[in-house]
């Protein structure tokens, strides 16, 4: 099992262990977001699974994504794999509004985030 990255246990918090992935709430009040992490190690792209894990990691993506958009009655998701700043794979599923800060832009253009409060 790979470690998670620094990262991620720095700016997320664990919700649960899924078969391949561990779930993660990113720490971002503006938008309703998780992340999935595969438990394999050194792979950063989803063609370095193999097909079983390639087709387990789309059940979950789905599973997340059916929770989020029933959860918060979001508009859109949006679903990505993009790695540039933490290179272990992670898949995003974030909640989108017509009335959110970025709308309709990426999340990624908004500017400052504001931390959840969780007790």
């Amino acid at each position: 099992m790979e470690k998670i990255s620094k990262s991620f246990l720095k700016d997320s918090y664990f919700i649960i262990e899924l078969k391949l992935c561990t779930l993660r709430l990113i720490d971002n009040s503006k938008f309703p977001w998780v992340i999935l992490i595969p438990k394999r190690k050194k792979i950063s792209d989803i063609f370095q699974l193999n097909k079983k894990d390639q087709n387990l990691l789309m059940k979950e993506i789905v599973y997340a994504s059916s929770i989020m958009k029933k959860t918060f009655k979001a508009f859109n998701l949006n679903i990505e794999k993009i790695g540039n700043v933490v290179s272990q794979l992670h898949i995003h599923v974030i909640v989108r509004s017509k009335k959110d800060s970025s709308w309709p832009l990426s999340v990624w253009v908004v500017k400052k985030k504001i931390t959840l409060k969780l007790p």
